[in-house]
């Protein structure tokens, strides 16, 4: 079956190196499990991964109470932003979204752990919830997995979701220099294009400039440039042009109008509408989240 874009970009976040030490580090340093998640998913997030809860592996097996899991993993990715949710047994999960631009392309998703200790209580709770529906586990064995689910309190759970939101924000920038990067096997014209592009990124250059500087009609090399790299010659443009704005936004000492006419727009408020739709968020609030 053929993966779209975005499940593609998304195997290639997961297979990046810096995804990989992430998660290990992540999951070594608070025993918790990560996954890079896409925005629909059939079967439970974490399953198999070394910090599963034994809780969490043992409810999977049963139909109902996986199909409970199923929906709070949905319910975790439900409107904007970072989201914690407790699912029927008290167990905490967050979701932190992944950007290509705007637009939502998967989440990190950590958690199966609680903000306080398991107490007889809430177990018998959750017993009871499972018997009304007709769920028949061998009850020690659930109480023992359940007793051996990790405890964090509140606050470092807080500072951990934190960890993920930064993260994220590393992996949408990658996310974003991939869409770049895509098409390898280009054709010399499309290379001599990029490198015409990668000159010339802050004067206000057009298509038609780019087609006449390498000889071929506008018509031809606009279809052969979205064939090439699967985007067009704007949106290219534009992606190359923020790339550069992102890393002049490290330099607390330049004014945000001063880069979005350094880069080549003709307009602040053009600027920073490009910037949020690929981005995310605007330069300012960008700008607030890098290293002081």
């Amino acid at each position: 079956m053929t993966k779209n874009p975005e499940e593609r970009l998304l195997q290639q976040l997961t297979r990046s190196k810096i995804f990989q030490d992430y998660e290990r580090a992540f999951s070594e340093a608070t025993q918790m499990p990560l996954s890079l998640r896409p925005v629909e998913i059939w079967n439970t997030v974490h399953r198999g991964k070394k910090f599963e809860n034994p809780f969490c592996a043992f409810m999977s097996q049963s139909g109902r109470a996986c199909a409970a899991c199923l929906d709070a993993q949905h319910q975790v990715t439900v409107g904007e932003g970072p989201k914690t949710l407790t699912c029927f047994a008290g167990l905490t999960d967050s979701a932190v979204p992944v950007h290509l631009g705007l637009k939502t392309i998967g989440y990190l998703q950590t958690g199966q752990i609680l903000l306080r200790a398991p107490n007889k209580g809430q177990f018998q709770r959750i017993s009871k919830q499972l018997l009304e529906w007709g769920v028949t586990v061998d009850s020690a064995q659930l109480e023992e997995a359940y007793f051996q689910t990790h405890v964090l309190t509140p606050a470092q759970y807080q500072a951990m979701v934190k960890l993920l939101e930064i993260f994220a924000q590393h992996l949408s920038a990658l996310s974003n220099q991939i869409a770049l990067q895509e098409a390898n096997a280009e054709p010399p014209i499309i290379h001599r294009a990029k490198e015409f592009i990668e000159t010339h990124k802050s004067d206000p250059i057009s298509l038609s400039e780019v087609a006449r500087a390498l000889n071929v009609s506008t018509f031809y090399f606009c279809k052969l440039f979205k064939k090439a790299t699967g985007i067009n010659f704007t949106e290219y443009l534009s992606r190359v042009r923020i790339e550069k704005a992102k890393n002049l936004l490290l330099n607390p000492n330049l004014r945000v109008s001063e880069i979005a006419y350094e880069v080549g727009f003709q307009s602040l408020t053009h600027f920073n509408r490009v910037f949020l739709r690929i981005v995310g968020r605007s330069p300012t609030a960008y700008r607030d989240t890098l290293p002081k």
